[in-house]
């Protein structure tokens, strides 16, 4: 993989071709963060080949490493499938288990939106987190994205924040290595991923 492609890059342009060095460069906050910057987007710019190389190239490479748990299994039991690999399963086991010991975060988490789905994101060729079943979209009721909220496409249109989610449920992920949409500009409160490089920069 090419770590620095040596371009000097908009915000845009790193959206859509970002390098390694790209990637690992963003600095994902851990603390609460009421209104993000914009264009911060921590997360949001990815190097695809970084992705393909660890959780599979195509649908079927990725699917053969998919499994079962059971988000929520004293209280929903429902099934969701995710990658084994980096063991993205346990900590996605772990999260569900550790919410479960909260009952008043349980509705900003039961009926997940979904997990592991092979497609790319609206409006462009790169490749969703969903494909490779590292991400999960919780409870749609509870959830804020900003194209819906502010009926518009354009990344640099400019947005008031909405979000519902408790900060409990965000540590939570966080802990498990998870990051948040809901600490992106151009915000996705639903949206979680396995992104443990970007955790342990702090």
């Amino acid at each position: 993989m090419t770590y620095d492609d040596g371009r000097v890059k908009n915000f845009s342009d790193l959206l859509q071709i970002a390098d390694l060095e790209d990637q690992l460069a963003q600095k994902y906050p851990r603390k609460s963060v009421n209104t993000p910057a914009y264009p911060n987007d921590p997360g949001r710019i990815r190097h695809q080949p970084f992705f393909e190389k660890m959780y599979g190239r195509t649908e079927s490479e990725v699917k053969a490493n998919l499994t079962e748990i059971i988000w929520l299994r004293k209280s929903q039991k429902k099934r969701l499938l995710v990658t084994k690999i980096n063991d993205v399963d346990k900590h996605l086991q772990a999260v569900s288990d550790e919410l479960e010991q909260y009952p008043a975060l349980l509705k900003y988490v039961t009926n997940p939106a979904g997990t592991f789905k092979w497609r790319t994101i609206a409006g462009t060729d790169r490749l969703s987190m969903h494909s490779f079943g590292i991400a999960i979209d919780i409870n749609l009721d509870y959830s804020h994205y900003w194209q819906w909220d502010c009926k518009c496409k354009e990344e640099s249109q400019t947005l008031r924040y909405r979000n519902l989610i408790p900060r409990q449920v965000v540590e939570i992920f966080e802990k498990h290595g998870f990051i948040w949409g809901g600490k992106w500009y151009h915000y996705d409160t639903m949206h979680f991923e396995y992104r443990p490089e970007l955790l342990m920069r702090e």
